[in-house]
Formats: C-alpha cells, structure tokens, sequence
C-alpha cells in the first residue's frame, strides 16, 4: 500500500531554519552559561545602538577563545549574525571584532568548519574587506600614518585575522586555496601588506605564513610572486630572507616553495641563481642564534623561539627531501628507485644497489682510516666539536667538499646546517618544547641522510659525495644514534626516528669501523620490544619493525662473520616466525637477506649461508609466505600487498638461483 504523502499546504510559509528558537543544553553548567553570558551578549550584538554591538563584538570575541563559550557561541548561531550584520557594520572596531571571531572559530574548530566557512561563501566577505584594508593602506591622502592610532589598530587587527583566516581555509580545502589564488584581491591585498613599510612585526608573520600555505605546489600563486611588477613582492622576499628573525625564516619557506614549483635547483638556478643553496645560511644562522627558551626576538612576541626553530628545522627537512630531486636530474648517470612522499623519507631505498667492498672509491679518493675510524668510547663535547669543524672545512680543510662544489646545496648543507642538526638532536631538557625541536632536527638529518643514501655510488662520478658524505655519516652515527641506543630510551616515537636515520647512514657506512660492540644487539631488542605496538596502519613500512632490519641488514653486508651469521639467524627467524610476524617486517627481512647472501663471492655465503642451512630454512619458509600473501587485503593495503607479492615471487627465485650456485 503507498504511504500517503504529507499535507504540503504549508510549502510556502515554512520558517527560516536559523531563526528556529535553539534548545537550551541539558547540562546545568551549560544553561547557567547560555543564561548568564551567551544570550546577553548575542542580544546586544543585534541590537540597534552600534555602542552596543561594538561592546558586544568585542566581548564575544574574548570569550569564544574558551571551549564551553564557543560551543554555545556556535548553537546560537554565532557565525551567521557575524557574517550577515557585524561584518558589514559601520564600526571598524566591530568590524574587527567580527573578524576575530572567525579568526578564533577557524583556528580552535575542525577542518569542517573552515570548510563550512567556505561553502557559506566567505571569500566573497574575505575579498571585499581585502579590498577595503588594501585601499586604507594605500590611501594617499590621508595616508595610512595620518590616521589615528585606534584606527590603525582595528586595521591591523583585521588584517591579521583575514591572513589567518585564508590560512585555514587552504589548509582545509584545495577546492578553497584554489580559490583564493585565482582572487587577484586577495592576491593583491597579501602582497601589499608584505610590501607595506608600516605593517608590524605580527600581522607581517601572518601574512608571510599564509604564503608559505597558498604557494606550496601551487604554481598560480607562485607565478603571481614572481610576476608581480607593482609591489615587487619577490624582491621583498629576498630582502627579508637576507635579514634575521622570524621574517627571515618565513620569506625562507615562501621561496622554497617557489624554488620547488619551479624547478629551480642545483642543475638549473632560477632568478639571480636562486635554488635552495641561498637559504640554507639564513636558516643555519636561526638554528645557531635562537635560543629555545630565549626571549622574543624580531618584534613579534606572538611567536615563540620554539616557533620559530620548529619552521626552519622543518623547511631543512623539506630541502633535503627535495634535493634528490636536484641530484636525479643532474649529470651522473644515477638511476635509482624513489622514495614514498612521507616525512620520515624512503624506508625501501635498499632495494637499490651499493657498492661493494672492492667498488668502494680507492685510497686516494677516501679520507684515511685516521679519520674515519670510530671511536668505541664516548667523545667528549670538544672532540665532537672538533670533528664536526674538520668537516665542515672550518679549520681549512675543505678539500673532501671541492669535488662538490657543483651541489651548492648538498655542500651549504654538510658545511652550515648539519653542524646546528647535531647540536638540536641533543638537546637537554624534558619539557615538550625541547622533545620537539629535537624530533624535527633529527628528521631534518634523516630526510638529508635518506637522499644521500640513495645515490647510486656504483657510479665513479659520485665518490666525490662520498668522500664529503663520509665523515658526516660516521660523526651522525657517534653523536646522535650511539648514544641514544646507549641509553636504552622508552620514547617510541625518538627510538623510531633515530632508526630511522641509523638505517640511511649505515647504507653508507659499508666497510667503515663505525659500530659499538653491543649497537646490533640494541637493534635486535628494540625490534622485539616494537611487537608490542599498533602498528602503523597508513604505511606499515614506516614501523619501528621495519626499520630495525632495515638497519641490521645493512649492518650485515660489512660485518664480521659472527655478527653476521648473528644478524643472518636473526633475519631468518623473523621471517619463519610468520604469521605472528607482521608481514611488513617478513618484506623487509626477505629483502635483507636477499641483498645479504645474494653474492656468492662473499666470505659469508659459504661460512654462514651454507654452514649454517639458510636454504633450507628458506625453503621451509616458502608456504608461510605464500600464506602471508594471502592475508593481506589488496584493497586496505594496496603497497603491502604488491610488495608481499614480489617478496614472494624473488623467494622463488632467490632458492631457484642458490640451488644452481652450490660451493
């Protein structure tokens, strides 16, 4: 039977849902609040005496920054009164009230909410107010510095709240940033504020921040930059990158961005030779004069010291990423596999080739034992100082980065950056300040290790690299990984990331005197005690499992036979001890040993892989692999599952090609 249809006489006089009375909060704290402090205020926002609404604008707007207020702020309603009345209201103060309300509401909510924002048409509120702030700011007569104090401070406070709201909005949205980049008011409005002589030390900060946002892998905005002939915003950028402070760091991640979208680099500089190699000393120079719980510099006391490292760390990070990009399209010859786009960088680079023993670079291209040879005991601070300067050339012996000197950025980086890594990658102190900029220097160090560690050093024309690479990798290995494996750490998060960079030296590493005696033990126990953790669902290849034989596997391609045969058991183990094994780390120690025992000239094929019957622990292997396969969703897990795929079939092949090569 069809259910009957609802009466629709009263189509044409439903009720605008805003205007719906809200129901007042079950909760008795809440409706005391709503009572007291939310519906007076709301009132006056609306009402028709403009003192009143600007003292009500003004009180919102203080009170939205605490979480109970806002969310009943936003039941009421708030941000259609805002958008509909205070923002076109004749007062610049509630105008700038108005404002920062929504610049609270964007920064506190969800993405939702920015995106909520954007649907309910805000750009075209963000442009026209752009379009007033940049017409006050260019006003001839009277020009901006006539007017009054009070005026100029409603100015910029909307001026700040209008960066960081356009800030959020693309951070939440491409459909957004897209949007505002093709907004030539908008556009013309942040240009003129960086421009602008008069624009204070905070709103300045807010407007090169939302650049860094709008012109990451943007090539509109960034081609607006570089276009722009009126406030020549592009030579205002420079300018700040040359000077000190937060602005220099800023201006530092614009230009990055513009460098990547352009493709300037290395092997193809841009304007005036632009490419990442001229930022590198502005943002060495902030690691080495900020201090992290100093006082304010650069006349913004809205950002901290912390801040402001953390930014410069992580544009560090971001060049050393990109740079393999410079050095795959130079002229060596490289031809290797990339790296997945996460932060912690490429963890299935090993499946490129490394030289071996004998194809390491001769004597006369190396530097001597003398100065490699790793210390088995601790150094002190003055001989890591020591070492760091007879790298980076400070006592004037630069010869080992001569042959680099067609990398300027690679080479700024050895010389500048890496010196303030080390030093930020063992910084004391327990509060969470210091654990972060920690955190980001060593992932700074990783991503520049990892991109160094993947070029192919088969390759004759790259022992140059090597050679100035070298020494680094073991001072990296000395004062950052050793003495965290020594302290026998509980943060998963730091075993994890310095794993991580321990995995990418050792690629480099091979036949140098670099390991403690205990190291690989360490390793074997923090893969064990890492069974005890979620793994990482996004990418299970970025497991502190993973990294462990990662880590071990390189360890045994320059080891000595008991340790060898130690890290060979090890691997074996990991692999026959399917299914409890994640199938990441069963990958991962499959490709190990294949890389590891796939060369039948070396000592250890015969002392240990045939001694000891690896083939026939491989071979008994075979089905739990097969089953492993299986197991894993192709559609959850898409790169698992490929992987596990051709981690099978090469098993196949790795046991047919073993069985053909018998001593």
């Amino acid at each position: 039977m069809a259910k009957s249809r609802r009466n629709r006489a009263k189509g044409g006089q439903r009720s605008d849902p805003i205007a719906k009375p809200v129901k007042p909060p079950s909760d008795p704290e809440l409706a005391a609040i709503r009572e007291k402090s939310i519906l007076p205020v709301l009132k006056d926002l609306q009402s028709p005496l403009p003192k009143s609404r600007t003292t009500a604008a003004g009180a919102i707007a203080n009170i939205i920054q605490d979480t109970k207020c806002r969310k009943l702020l936003l039941r009421e309603k708030v941000v259609h009164i805002v958008l509909s009345e205070t923002l076109t209201d004749a007062s610049l103060e509630s105008r700038a009230a108005g404002w920062e309300i929504l610049r609270v509401l964007t920064a506190e909510e969800e993405a939702d909410f920015c995106v909520h924002l954007y649907r309910l048409d805000i750009l075209t509120a963000i442009q026209h107010a752009c379009a007033k702030m940049t017409a006050i700011l260019t006003s001839p007569k009277p020009t901006f510095s006539q007017t009054t104090k009070a005026e100029q401070e409603y100015v910029w406070r909307i001026v700040e709240s209008l960066t960081a709201i356009l800030s959020a909005l693309a951070e939440a949205q491409d459909e957004a940033l897209e949007a505002i980049s093709r907004n030539e008011e908008i556009v013309r409005f942040l240009f003129q504020v960086i421009s602008n002589d008069s624009t204070i030390p905070p709103v300045l900060s807010s407007a090169l921040s939302c650049m860094i946002t709008l012109s990451e892998d943007n090539k509109q905005f960034v081609q607006a930059i570089l276009d722009d002939g009126f406030t020549r915003s592009y030579k205002h950028l420079v300018a700040y990158k040359n000077g000190e402070g937060y602005k220099a760091v800023l201006a530092c991640g614009i230009l990055h961005n513009i460098f990547s979208v352009m493709q300037w680099n290395d092997q193809s500089p841009g304007r005036d030779d632009a490419c990442d190699a001229v930022l590198v000393p502005t943002l060495s120079r902030t690691l080495e004069h900020t201090q992290p719980n100093g006082g304010v510099t650069n006349g913004d006391d809205s950002t901290s010291p912390a801040e402001v490292l953390q930014l410069a760390l992580e544009i560090l990070a971001s060049i050393g990423t990109t740079l393999q990009e410079t050095l795959e399209r130079g002229s060596r010859g490289k031809q290797e596999r990339g790296r997945p786009d996460d932060k912690d960088v490429a963890m299935d680079a090993d499946d490129d080739e490394q030289p071996s023993d004998d194809e390491q670079p001769s004597d006369d291209e190396q530097p001597s034992d003398d100065e490699l040879a790793g210390e088995d005991e601790e150094m002190d601070e003055d001989e890591m100082e020591a070492d760091m300067e007879m790298v980076t050339g400070a006592d004037d012996n630069d010869n080992d980065l001569e042959g680099i000197d067609d990398l300027p950025t690679l080479k700024e980086l050895i010389q500048r950056a890496i010196p303030q890594l080390l030093k930020l990658s063992r910084i004391s102190g327990n509060d969470e300040a210091s654990d972060l900029i920690r955190s980001h220097a060593l992932t700074a160090l990783n991503n520049i290790s990892w991109t160094v560690s993947c070029i192919d050093f088969t390759e004759r024309s790259n022992a140059a690299i090597l050679r100035a690479w070298t020494p680094v990798a073991q001072i990296i290995w000395g004062q950052v990984i050793a003495p965290v494996l020594s302290s026998d750490t509980s943060d998963i998060g730091l075993a994890t990331i310095v794993t991580s960079l321990a995995w990418a030296v050792a690629r480099i590493l091979h036949g140098q005197n670099f390991l403690g005696e205990d190291e690989p033990k360490k390793f074997i126990s923090l893969y064990h005690a890492s069974k005890n953790l979620n793994a990482d669902e996004d990418d299970p290849f970025q497991s502190l499992g993973v990294k462990c034989v990662g880590v071990l596997g390189q360890l045994a391609l320059a080891a000595p036979i008991a340790l060898n045969r130690e890290i060979g058991i090890f691997l074996l183990t990991v692999v026959k001890g399917l299914p409890e094994t994640p199938a990441a780390d069963a990958v991962e120690a499959l490709n190990q040993l294949f890389d590891i025992y796939g060369d039948e000239t070396k000592e250890w094929d015969k002392v240990v892989f045939w001694k000891d019957n690896f083939l026939q622990h491989l071979e008994e292997a075979v089905p739990r692999v097969k089953a492993m396969v299986k197991m894993v969703d192709k559609r959850k897990s898409t790169e698992l599952r490929v992987r596990a795929e051709e981690a099978n079939l090469n098993l196949s092949r790795f046991i047919q090609y073993k069985q053909k090569h018998r001593p």
